[in-house]
Protein backbone atom coordinates (compact mmCIF):
# COMPACT_ATOMS: atom_id res chain seq x y z
CA UNK A 1 0.00 0.00 0.00
CA UNK A 2 0.75 3.74 -0.55
CA UNK A 3 -0.11 7.07 -0.43
CA UNK A 4 2.61 9.96 -1.07
CA UNK A 5 5.91 8.75 -1.30
CA UNK A 6 8.37 6.11 -2.98
CA UNK A 7 6.78 2.94 -3.69
CA UNK A 8 9.31 0.14 -1.95
CA UNK A 9 10.19 -2.45 -4.72
CA UNK A 10 12.51 -5.04 -3.33
CA UNK A 11 12.54 -8.56 -3.32
CA UNK A 12 12.68 -10.57 0.25
CA UNK A 13 12.69 -14.26 -1.02
CA UNK A 14 9.58 -13.17 -3.32
CA UNK A 15 8.31 -10.18 -4.61
CA UNK A 16 6.58 -7.40 -2.41
CA UNK A 17 3.73 -6.78 -4.00
CA UNK A 18 1.80 -3.96 -1.55
CA UNK A 19 2.70 -0.50 0.33
CA UNK A 20 1.70 0.59 3.08
CA UNK A 21 1.70 4.20 4.42
CA UNK A 22 0.54 5.65 7.70
CA UNK A 23 1.29 8.94 8.45
CA UNK A 24 2.09 9.98 11.62
CA UNK A 25 0.38 12.37 14.35
CA UNK A 26 -0.20 15.76 16.56
CA UNK A 27 -2.50 17.22 18.36
CA UNK A 28 -2.81 20.63 17.15
CA UNK A 29 -5.29 21.60 19.85
CA UNK A 30 -5.59 20.86 23.59
CA UNK A 31 -6.18 17.13 23.48
CA UNK A 32 -3.40 15.92 25.89
CA UNK A 33 -4.33 12.42 28.19
CA UNK A 34 -7.96 12.71 27.73
CA UNK A 35 -9.05 10.17 25.45
CA UNK A 36 -8.76 7.63 28.06
CA UNK A 37 -10.89 9.90 30.06
CA UNK A 38 -13.41 9.15 26.37
CA UNK A 39 -13.33 13.03 25.94
CA UNK A 40 -13.15 14.58 22.36
CA UNK A 41 -9.91 15.27 20.83
CA UNK A 42 -8.77 17.30 17.98
CA UNK A 43 -5.28 15.84 16.39
CA UNK A 44 -4.30 15.69 12.77
CA UNK A 45 -2.07 13.30 10.69
CA UNK A 46 1.24 14.74 9.81
CA UNK A 47 3.10 14.42 6.59
CA UNK A 48 5.72 12.44 7.98
CA UNK A 49 5.01 8.88 7.69
CA UNK A 50 5.50 5.27 8.31
CA UNK A 51 5.91 2.97 4.99
CA UNK A 52 6.03 -1.05 4.99
CA UNK A 53 5.85 -3.11 1.69
CA UNK A 54 4.24 -7.03 2.56
CA UNK A 55 4.12 -9.99 0.55
CA UNK A 56 3.29 -13.57 1.10
CA UNK A 57 5.87 -15.63 0.79
CA UNK A 58 6.46 -19.31 -0.95
CA UNK A 59 8.96 -21.01 0.39
CA UNK A 60 10.68 -24.63 -1.89
CA UNK A 61 10.46 -27.55 -0.40
CA UNK A 62 11.82 -30.46 -2.70
CA UNK A 63 11.57 -29.30 -5.77
CA UNK A 64 10.96 -25.71 -8.08
CA UNK A 65 7.21 -26.99 -8.57
CA UNK A 66 6.16 -27.37 -5.21
CA UNK A 67 5.80 -24.75 -2.60
CA UNK A 68 4.88 -24.95 1.06
CA UNK A 69 3.48 -22.12 3.29
CA UNK A 70 4.68 -21.91 6.54
CA UNK A 71 1.51 -20.71 8.60
CA UNK A 72 1.81 -17.31 10.22
CA UNK A 73 5.57 -17.01 9.90
CA UNK A 74 7.12 -13.53 9.71
CA UNK A 75 9.76 -12.04 8.43
CA UNK A 76 10.54 -8.29 8.92
CA UNK A 77 13.28 -5.99 8.05
CA UNK A 78 14.07 -2.19 8.42
CA UNK A 79 16.06 -0.01 6.12
CA UNK A 80 17.11 1.36 9.44
CA UNK A 81 20.40 -0.37 9.60
CA UNK A 82 19.98 -0.53 13.60
CA UNK A 83 17.24 -1.98 13.53
CA UNK A 84 17.84 -5.69 12.86
CA UNK A 85 15.96 -8.39 10.83
CA UNK A 86 13.89 -10.38 12.12
CA UNK A 87 12.29 -13.80 12.04
CA UNK A 88 8.96 -14.94 14.23
CA UNK A 89 5.95 -16.72 14.36
CA UNK A 90 2.62 -17.25 16.48
CA UNK A 91 2.88 -20.35 19.02
CA UNK A 92 -0.50 -21.52 20.71
CA UNK A 93 -1.13 -20.59 24.00
CA UNK A 94 -2.38 -23.74 26.18
CA UNK A 95 -4.24 -23.94 29.52
CA UNK A 96 -4.88 -26.44 31.79
CA UNK A 97 -8.65 -27.55 31.86
CA UNK A 98 -10.20 -29.75 34.22
CA UNK A 99 -9.89 -33.26 32.51
CA UNK A 100 -7.58 -35.56 33.16
CA UNK A 101 -5.04 -37.66 31.37
CA UNK A 102 -3.78 -36.60 27.39
CA UNK A 103 -7.04 -34.12 27.28
CA UNK A 104 -5.54 -32.04 30.47
CA UNK A 105 -3.82 -29.40 27.70
CA UNK A 106 -6.13 -27.45 25.48
CA UNK A 107 -5.51 -24.61 22.96
CA UNK A 108 -6.33 -21.54 23.99
CA UNK A 109 -5.47 -19.10 21.74
CA UNK A 110 -2.79 -17.41 19.95
CA UNK A 111 0.78 -16.23 21.42
CA UNK A 112 3.48 -13.88 20.34
CA UNK A 113 6.40 -13.30 22.76
CA UNK A 114 6.25 -9.42 23.42
CA UNK A 115 8.85 -8.70 26.34
CA UNK A 116 7.38 -5.41 27.83
CA UNK A 117 10.08 -4.19 29.96
CA UNK A 118 12.33 -3.87 26.96
CA UNK A 119 10.36 -3.34 23.56
CA UNK A 120 12.46 -3.76 20.69
CA UNK A 121 10.85 -2.51 17.40
CA UNK A 122 9.49 -5.77 16.45
CA UNK A 123 7.37 -6.12 19.70
CA UNK A 124 4.89 -3.56 17.89
CA UNK A 125 4.90 -5.05 14.64
CA UNK A 126 3.79 -8.11 16.59
CA UNK A 127 1.20 -6.04 18.52
CA UNK A 128 -0.36 -5.79 15.50
CA UNK A 129 -0.49 -9.30 14.12
CA UNK A 130 -2.18 -10.27 17.62
CA UNK A 131 -5.61 -8.55 16.65
CA UNK A 132 -5.27 -10.05 12.92
CA UNK A 133 -5.13 -13.44 14.34
CA UNK A 134 -7.57 -13.58 17.53
CA UNK A 135 -10.28 -11.85 15.15
CA UNK A 136 -9.75 -13.36 11.55
CA UNK A 137 -7.98 -17.36 12.57
CA UNK A 138 -9.18 -18.38 15.66
CA UNK A 139 -8.15 -21.94 16.84
CA UNK A 140 -11.06 -23.16 17.13
CA UNK A 141 -11.25 -23.45 13.23
CA UNK A 142 -8.75 -25.06 11.67
CA UNK A 143 -10.17 -24.31 8.49
CA UNK A 144 -7.97 -21.38 7.64
CA UNK A 145 -4.39 -20.01 8.38
CA UNK A 146 -2.77 -17.19 8.14
CA UNK A 147 0.27 -17.22 5.41
CA UNK A 148 4.41 -16.87 5.99
CA UNK A 149 4.84 -12.84 4.94
CA UNK A 150 7.43 -10.75 4.39
CA UNK A 151 7.68 -7.32 5.70
CA UNK A 152 10.16 -4.54 4.86
CA UNK A 153 9.43 -0.95 6.83
CA UNK A 154 11.22 2.60 6.78
CA UNK A 155 9.68 5.84 7.63
CA UNK A 156 10.64 9.32 8.64
CA UNK A 157 9.74 10.02 11.95
CA UNK A 158 12.79 8.83 15.29
CA UNK A 159 10.90 6.48 17.70
CA UNK A 160 10.16 8.16 21.19
CA UNK A 161 9.36 11.86 19.49
CA UNK A 162 5.92 12.01 20.60
CA UNK A 163 4.66 11.89 17.34
CA UNK A 164 2.78 8.62 18.07
CA UNK A 165 5.02 6.56 15.79
CA UNK A 166 4.19 3.33 18.11
CA UNK A 167 0.57 3.74 17.46
CA UNK A 168 1.37 4.27 13.74
CA UNK A 169 3.86 0.71 13.45
CA UNK A 170 0.68 -1.24 15.05
CA UNK A 171 -1.69 0.37 12.67
CA UNK A 172 0.65 -0.05 9.86
CA UNK A 173 1.35 -3.73 10.88
CA UNK A 174 -1.90 -4.60 11.98
CA UNK A 175 -2.96 -3.10 8.48
CA UNK A 176 -0.63 -5.15 6.69
CA UNK A 177 -1.26 -8.27 7.72
CA UNK A 178 -4.91 -7.86 6.71
CA UNK A 179 -4.05 -6.86 3.63
CA UNK A 180 -1.77 -9.86 2.86
CA UNK A 181 -4.35 -12.37 4.08
CA UNK A 182 -6.77 -10.91 1.81
CA UNK A 183 -9.01 -9.71 4.99
CA UNK A 184 -9.29 -6.18 3.30
CA UNK A 185 -11.24 -7.52 0.48
CA UNK A 186 -13.14 -10.12 1.39
CA UNK A 187 -15.91 -10.08 -0.12
CA UNK A 188 -17.30 -13.57 1.04
CA UNK A 189 -16.70 -12.10 4.74
CA UNK A 190 -20.06 -11.05 7.11
CA UNK A 191 -19.13 -7.94 8.01
CA UNK A 192 -17.00 -5.73 5.82
CA UNK A 193 -13.77 -4.07 8.21
CA UNK A 194 -14.75 -0.74 8.41
CA UNK A 195 -12.52 1.57 9.58
CA UNK A 196 -13.68 2.34 13.14
CA UNK A 197 -13.38 -1.64 13.40
CA UNK A 198 -9.24 -0.77 12.17
CA UNK A 199 -9.00 2.17 14.95
CA UNK A 200 -10.82 -0.69 17.94
CA UNK A 201 -8.72 -3.82 16.79
CA UNK A 202 -5.49 -1.34 16.49
CA UNK A 203 -6.09 0.34 20.09
CA UNK A 204 -6.39 -3.28 21.89
CA UNK A 205 -3.57 -4.59 19.74
CA UNK A 206 -1.16 -1.78 21.10
CA UNK A 207 -2.20 -2.83 24.51
CA UNK A 208 0.11 -5.95 24.33
CA UNK A 209 3.07 -3.52 24.95
CA UNK A 210 1.80 -2.65 28.01
CA UNK A 211 0.38 0.86 26.87
CA UNK A 212 -3.56 1.15 27.70
CA UNK A 213 -3.99 3.97 24.86
CA UNK A 214 -7.23 5.69 24.59
CA UNK A 215 -7.65 5.27 20.99
CA UNK A 216 -6.40 9.52 19.57
CA UNK A 217 -3.35 8.11 18.09
CA UNK A 218 -5.03 5.26 16.34
CA UNK A 219 -7.76 6.92 15.18
CA UNK A 220 -5.68 10.18 13.69
CA UNK A 221 -3.40 7.23 11.73
CA UNK A 222 -6.57 5.98 10.36
CA UNK A 223 -9.37 8.25 9.43
CA UNK A 224 -6.90 11.60 9.34
CA UNK A 225 -8.28 13.55 5.92
CA UNK A 226 -5.77 15.79 4.00
CA UNK A 227 -7.23 18.79 4.41
CA UNK A 228 -8.16 19.15 8.02
CA UNK A 229 -7.88 18.10 11.56
CA UNK A 230 -10.57 15.97 12.81
CA UNK A 231 -12.74 16.13 15.98
CA UNK A 232 -12.71 12.56 17.12
CA UNK A 233 -15.19 11.83 20.04
CA UNK A 234 -15.35 8.40 21.79
CA UNK A 235 -18.31 8.30 23.83
CA UNK A 236 -21.26 6.74 23.35
CA UNK A 237 -19.80 5.84 20.13
CA UNK A 238 -16.43 6.68 17.80
CA UNK A 239 -17.12 9.26 15.56
CA UNK A 240 -15.26 11.70 13.43
CA UNK A 241 -15.79 14.98 11.98
CA UNK A 242 -13.18 17.47 9.89
CA UNK A 243 -12.46 20.54 11.71
CA UNK A 244 -10.96 23.22 9.28
CA UNK A 245 -7.98 24.91 10.01
CA UNK A 246 -7.05 28.87 9.95
CA UNK A 247 -5.20 29.80 6.77
CA UNK A 248 -2.01 31.75 6.81
CA UNK A 249 -0.36 29.25 9.54
CA UNK A 250 1.38 26.15 9.62
CA UNK A 251 2.40 23.51 12.35
CA UNK A 252 6.34 23.54 13.29
CA UNK A 253 7.17 20.06 15.36
CA UNK A 254 10.35 20.35 17.45
CA UNK A 255 11.98 17.26 18.88
CA UNK A 256 13.28 18.20 22.35
CA UNK A 257 15.71 15.21 21.75
CA UNK A 258 14.41 13.41 24.42
CA UNK A 259 13.22 10.14 23.62
CA UNK A 260 9.83 8.80 25.68
CA UNK A 261 9.21 5.14 25.57
CA UNK A 262 5.89 5.09 27.02
CA UNK A 263 5.88 1.53 27.21
CA UNK A 264 9.13 1.15 29.15
CA UNK A 265 8.09 3.44 31.50
CA UNK A 266 4.25 3.56 31.67
CA UNK A 267 4.32 2.21 35.40
CA UNK A 268 5.35 5.52 36.54
CA UNK A 269 3.88 7.73 33.67
CA UNK A 270 1.09 6.67 31.07
CA UNK A 271 -0.59 3.72 32.94
CA UNK A 272 -0.49 5.88 35.90
CA UNK A 273 -2.17 8.85 34.65
CA UNK A 274 -4.88 6.29 33.86
CA UNK A 275 -5.66 4.82 36.93
CA UNK A 276 -5.31 8.07 38.25
CA UNK A 277 -8.14 9.62 36.27
CA UNK A 278 -9.92 6.39 36.63
CA UNK A 279 -10.04 6.70 40.33
CA UNK A 280 -10.50 10.03 40.34
CA UNK A 281 -13.84 9.27 38.62
CA UNK A 282 -15.62 7.09 40.64
CA UNK A 283 -14.90 9.44 44.03
CA UNK A 284 -15.92 12.41 42.07
CA UNK A 285 -19.08 10.38 40.92
CA UNK A 286 -20.05 9.55 44.59
CA UNK A 287 -19.70 13.37 45.80
CA UNK A 288 -21.84 14.44 43.10
CA UNK A 289 -24.88 11.45 44.08
CA UNK A 290 -24.14 9.54 41.00
CA UNK A 291 -24.77 6.05 40.99
CA UNK A 292 -21.84 3.89 39.93
CA UNK A 293 -22.21 0.16 40.21
CA UNK A 294 -19.60 -1.65 42.29
CA UNK A 295 -17.52 -3.03 39.93
CA UNK A 296 -17.93 -0.37 37.15
CA UNK A 297 -15.02 1.56 35.50
CA UNK A 298 -16.61 5.09 35.15
CA UNK A 299 -14.65 7.66 33.04
CA UNK A 300 -14.73 11.35 33.63
CA UNK A 301 -16.89 11.86 29.94
CA UNK A 302 -19.33 9.66 31.84
CA UNK A 303 -19.57 11.32 34.89
CA UNK A 304 -20.16 14.54 33.28
CA UNK A 305 -23.50 12.85 31.51
CA UNK A 306 -24.71 11.58 34.25
CA UNK A 307 -24.21 15.25 36.10
CA UNK A 308 -25.81 16.33 32.86
CA UNK A 309 -28.50 14.14 32.54
CA UNK A 310 -27.31 12.28 29.48
CA UNK A 311 -29.35 8.90 28.82
CA UNK A 312 -28.05 5.62 27.78
CA UNK A 313 -27.17 5.47 24.03
CA UNK A 314 -27.42 9.89 23.87
CA UNK A 315 -24.62 12.01 23.31
CA UNK A 316 -24.54 15.46 24.72
CA UNK A 317 -24.65 18.47 22.32
CA UNK A 318 -21.63 20.67 22.04
CA UNK A 319 -23.26 23.36 24.43
CA UNK A 320 -24.37 20.86 26.07
CA UNK A 321 -20.76 19.06 27.10
CA UNK A 322 -19.02 22.51 27.13
CA UNK A 323 -22.33 23.69 29.85
CA UNK A 324 -21.34 20.63 31.84
CA UNK A 325 -17.73 20.98 31.48
CA UNK A 326 -17.89 24.53 33.39
CA UNK A 327 -20.40 23.36 35.91
CA UNK A 328 -17.81 20.15 37.09
CA UNK A 329 -14.60 22.01 37.34
CA UNK A 330 -16.28 23.83 40.51
CA UNK A 331 -17.10 20.35 42.09
CA UNK A 332 -13.37 19.17 41.68
CA UNK A 333 -11.95 20.29 44.97
CA UNK A 334 -13.78 17.53 46.53
CA UNK A 335 -10.46 15.74 45.03
CA UNK A 336 -8.23 17.65 47.01
CA UNK A 337 -6.51 16.03 50.47
CA UNK A 338 -8.24 17.39 53.22
CA UNK A 339 -5.10 18.21 55.23
CA UNK A 340 -1.74 19.40 52.83
CA UNK A 341 1.35 18.52 53.88
CA UNK A 342 4.10 21.03 54.33
CA UNK A 343 5.42 20.32 51.22
CA UNK A 344 2.60 21.03 49.45
CA UNK A 345 1.50 17.76 48.49
CA UNK A 346 -1.89 17.13 46.85
CA UNK A 347 -1.79 13.50 46.39
CA UNK A 348 -3.38 10.90 48.12
CA UNK A 349 -2.08 7.49 49.65
CA UNK A 350 -3.25 4.20 48.41
CA UNK A 351 -4.22 3.32 51.35
CA UNK A 352 -6.67 6.86 51.28
CA UNK A 353 -7.43 6.47 47.80
CA UNK A 354 -9.11 3.09 48.49
CA UNK A 355 -10.70 4.79 51.14
CA UNK A 356 -12.09 7.80 49.25
CA UNK A 357 -13.53 5.09 46.76
CA UNK A 358 -15.70 2.71 49.43
CA UNK A 359 -14.78 -0.06 47.85
CA UNK A 360 -13.12 -2.42 49.64
CA UNK A 361 -9.56 -3.09 49.31
CA UNK A 362 -9.70 -6.68 47.13
CA UNK A 363 -12.05 -5.08 45.04
CA UNK A 364 -10.18 -1.81 44.51
CA UNK A 365 -7.72 -3.89 42.97
CA UNK A 366 -9.66 -6.06 40.76
CA UNK A 367 -11.35 -3.02 38.98
CA UNK A 368 -8.10 -0.08 39.23
CA UNK A 369 -4.99 -2.57 39.56
CA UNK A 370 -5.06 -6.13 38.59
CA UNK A 371 -4.90 -5.19 35.19
CA UNK A 372 -2.26 -2.90 34.75
CA UNK A 373 1.29 -1.98 36.83
CA UNK A 374 1.78 1.20 38.13
CA UNK A 375 4.57 2.83 40.64
CA UNK A 376 3.43 5.47 43.04
CA UNK A 377 3.54 6.63 46.92
CA UNK A 378 1.26 9.14 46.19
CA UNK A 379 -1.92 9.69 43.39
CA UNK A 380 -2.65 13.03 42.08
CA UNK A 381 -6.59 12.64 41.63
CA UNK A 382 -6.96 16.54 42.00
CA UNK A 383 -4.20 17.50 39.44
CA UNK A 384 -5.08 15.10 37.33
CA UNK A 385 -9.07 15.94 36.99
CA UNK A 386 -8.30 19.78 36.94
CA UNK A 387 -6.11 19.08 34.36
CA UNK A 388 -8.69 16.25 32.14
CA UNK A 389 -11.70 19.25 32.67
CA UNK A 390 -9.80 21.78 31.30
CA UNK A 391 -8.26 20.30 28.84
CA UNK A 392 -11.66 18.97 27.51
CA UNK A 393 -12.63 22.34 27.37
CA UNK A 394 -10.32 23.87 25.53
CA UNK A 395 -10.56 21.00 23.01
CA UNK A 396 -14.23 22.53 22.76
CA UNK A 397 -13.17 25.53 22.33
CA UNK A 398 -10.24 25.31 19.32
CA UNK A 399 -12.96 23.63 17.95
CA UNK A 400 -15.60 26.67 17.75
CA UNK A 401 -12.59 28.80 17.35
CA UNK A 402 -11.75 27.12 14.06
CA UNK A 403 -15.23 27.21 12.78
CA UNK A 404 -15.87 30.94 13.35
CA UNK A 405 -12.71 32.38 11.94
CA UNK A 406 -9.82 32.66 10.04
CA UNK A 407 -7.82 35.73 10.82
CA UNK A 408 -5.07 37.15 13.04
CA UNK A 409 -7.36 36.85 16.10
CA UNK A 410 -8.42 33.51 15.43
CA UNK A 411 -4.76 32.45 15.37
CA UNK A 412 -4.24 34.53 18.32
CA UNK A 413 -7.17 32.53 20.02
CA UNK A 414 -5.54 29.28 18.84
CA UNK A 415 -2.21 30.53 20.39
CA UNK A 416 -3.13 30.65 23.86
CA UNK A 417 -5.37 28.11 24.39
CA UNK A 418 -2.23 25.90 22.70
CA UNK A 419 -0.07 28.03 25.88
CA UNK A 420 -2.26 27.16 28.48
CA UNK A 421 -2.53 23.27 27.67
CA UNK A 422 1.44 23.05 28.13
CA UNK A 423 0.83 24.94 31.45
CA UNK A 424 -1.55 22.40 32.69
CA UNK A 425 0.31 19.66 30.88
CA UNK A 426 3.59 20.52 32.97
CA UNK A 427 1.94 21.57 36.42
CA UNK A 428 -1.20 19.57 36.62
CA UNK A 429 -0.56 16.30 34.75
CA UNK A 430 3.04 16.36 35.17
CA UNK A 431 4.07 15.00 31.45
CA UNK A 432 6.60 17.28 30.46
CA UNK A 433 9.85 17.90 31.09
CA UNK A 434 12.85 20.72 31.15
CA UNK A 435 13.49 20.21 28.12
CA UNK A 436 10.10 20.96 26.27
CA UNK A 437 9.13 23.33 29.20
CA UNK A 438 12.24 25.59 27.21
CA UNK A 439 11.73 24.09 23.78
CA UNK A 440 8.19 25.40 23.96
CA UNK A 441 9.27 28.80 25.84
CA UNK A 442 11.99 29.51 22.95
CA UNK A 443 9.08 29.11 20.14
CA UNK A 444 6.72 31.52 22.01
CA UNK A 445 9.78 34.11 21.99
CA UNK A 446 10.75 33.10 18.65
CA UNK A 447 7.29 34.22 17.74
CA UNK A 448 5.38 31.43 17.66
CA UNK A 449 1.09 32.04 18.36
CA UNK A 450 1.37 29.24 20.76
CA UNK A 451 3.67 26.41 21.30
CA UNK A 452 2.93 23.08 23.52
CA UNK A 453 4.62 19.58 24.26
CA UNK A 454 2.35 16.77 21.79
CA UNK A 455 2.31 13.05 22.32
CA UNK A 456 2.19 11.19 25.88
CA UNK A 457 4.59 13.69 27.08
CA UNK A 458 7.95 13.23 29.02
CA UNK A 459 9.87 13.97 26.57
CA UNK A 460 9.75 14.00 22.46
CA UNK A 461 8.38 16.81 20.83
CA UNK A 462 6.78 20.07 20.64
CA UNK A 463 4.17 21.63 18.71
CA UNK A 464 4.12 25.31 17.66
CA UNK A 465 1.62 27.60 15.96
CA UNK A 466 3.44 30.13 13.58
CA UNK A 467 2.84 32.29 11.09
CA UNK A 468 3.25 30.77 7.24
CA UNK A 469 5.61 33.86 6.04
CA UNK A 470 7.81 33.39 9.25
CA UNK A 471 8.22 29.46 9.42
CA UNK A 472 11.95 29.85 8.09
CA UNK A 473 12.73 32.89 10.47
CA UNK A 474 11.42 30.69 13.24
CA UNK A 475 13.19 27.66 12.63
CA UNK A 476 16.32 29.20 12.57
CA UNK A 477 16.09 31.18 15.79
CA UNK A 478 15.44 27.58 17.07
CA UNK A 479 18.19 26.68 15.82
CA UNK A 480 20.32 29.22 17.55
CA UNK A 481 18.39 29.24 20.88
CA UNK A 482 17.87 25.37 21.42
CA UNK A 483 21.43 24.37 22.81
CA UNK A 484 21.13 20.43 21.16
CA UNK A 485 20.47 22.48 17.91
CA UNK A 486 23.17 24.14 17.73
CA UNK A 487 25.54 23.12 14.47
CA UNK A 488 22.47 21.20 12.99
CA UNK A 489 22.47 22.06 8.97
CA UNK A 490 20.49 20.65 5.98
CA UNK A 491 18.99 17.45 6.69
CA UNK A 492 20.41 16.56 10.20
CA UNK A 493 18.12 20.14 11.12
CA UNK A 494 15.01 18.93 8.98
CA UNK A 495 14.99 15.47 10.98
CA UNK A 496 14.40 17.75 14.61
CA UNK A 497 12.03 20.79 13.21
CA UNK A 498 9.62 20.87 10.56
CA UNK A 499 7.07 22.77 9.16
CA UNK A 500 3.53 20.48 8.29
CA UNK A 501 0.48 20.72 7.12
CA UNK A 502 -2.50 18.23 7.74
CA UNK A 503 -2.16 15.01 5.73
CA UNK A 504 -4.39 11.75 5.17
CA UNK A 505 -4.23 8.68 7.08
CA UNK A 506 -3.64 5.16 6.28
CA UNK A 507 -3.90 4.00 2.96
CA UNK A 508 -3.11 0.62 1.03
CA UNK A 509 -2.00 0.47 -3.03
CA UNK A 510 -2.15 -2.89 -4.24
CA UNK A 511 0.74 -3.39 -7.08
CA UNK A 512 -1.25 -4.81 -10.46
CA UNK A 513 -4.08 -3.74 -8.94
CA UNK A 514 -6.52 -1.05 -7.87
CA UNK A 515 -5.57 0.99 -4.51
CA UNK A 516 -7.84 0.18 -2.09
Amino acid sequence: MLCGGTILRRNLRGDLDASLHISLELRDASSEHIDYALFGVLPAAIERDILIACAPRLIAVSSVTKTQQVPGNVTAENLQTKYTRQSFYPGRRPSVSQEVGEDKVHVEGWELDINTKELRWESYVKAGYYGVLNQYFPLSDSSESPIPVDLLFTGTVPAGSGLSSSAAMVVASTLAFLAVNGKLDDQSASIQLTKGDLVRIAVENEKRVGVNSGGMDQAASVISDASSALYISFFPKLKATAVPLPSGSVFVCANSLVVSDKAVTAKRNYNLRVVETLAGARILAQALGITVDERERITFREVVGRFMGEQDGQELSTDALQEGLERIEKEVEVLRPKAVSADGQLGVTIQEMIAMSGLSQEVFHDVYLSWVEVEATHFQLYKRAKHVFAEALRVLQFRQTCFEASDTAALERLGRLMNESQTSCAELFQCSCPEVNELTRLAREAGAYGSRLTGAGWGGCTVSLVAEDKVMAFIEQIKNTYAPYKGLEGEALNEVIFATRPSSGACVYKFGDESF
